[in-house]
């Protein structure tokens, strides 16, 4: 469990990175289309496509950050008002719930994909597939994020229950 833990660590602290870069792409080519739309009258034709698709990419790769951090909505309120075991189980079975659902979404958004390769970008030459990518990518970041998750909360508990039973 502590090699997955820090291939874990690892996976989501790029997820981390790329989703910053994509986050500052998208933040400057925002900028930029603003100025040479408002302050040169020329609005750029492919700077809005590129803003949305660092967002997309960005967000993607984002939720894996948020799922390690326990940022993401979560059942606490529920889980905290149970006994301590019972509130494992709970969030346990949570997130059994999002890996089904993360997981139907890189399986689909990798057919998605595979799907939409000869379409290409509004004013680039490009393909949409590298937009499209961010679902599979970014689920598979997530998958990542959520195991070590269940992982340190069962770890975390069984850490609990052991200290509880040398205080006894």
């Amino acid at each position: 469990m502590r090699y997955f833990l820090r291939l874990e660590d690892f996976t989501t602290g790029l997820a981390q990175r790329l989703s910053i870069a994509f986050l500052v792409i998208a933040a400057a080519l925002a900028l930029y289309q603003v100025v040479t739309r408002f302050a040169f009258g020329a609005p750029s034709t492919w700077s809005e496509v590129i803003t949305r698709s660092a967002m997309i990419w960005s967000v993607f790769l984002g939720v894996a950050v948020a799922f390690r951090h326990g940022a993401m909505i979560s059942v606490d309120v529920i889980q905290n008002a149970l006994p301590p075991r019972l509130g494992l189980w709970v969030y346990i079975l949570a997130s059994i719930g999002s890996l089904i659902f993360f997981s139907v979404l890189l399986w689909q958004g990798y057919l998605m994909t595979l799907r939409v390769i000869p379409q290409s970008l509004a004013a680039l030459e490009v393909s949409i597939a590298w937009v499209y990518a961010a679902l599979p990518v970014g689920s598979a970041f997530i998958l990542v994020a959520i195991l070590a998750a269940m992982v340190r909360a069962v770890q975390g508990d069984w850490l609990i229950a052991r200290n509880a039973e040398d205080v006894q």
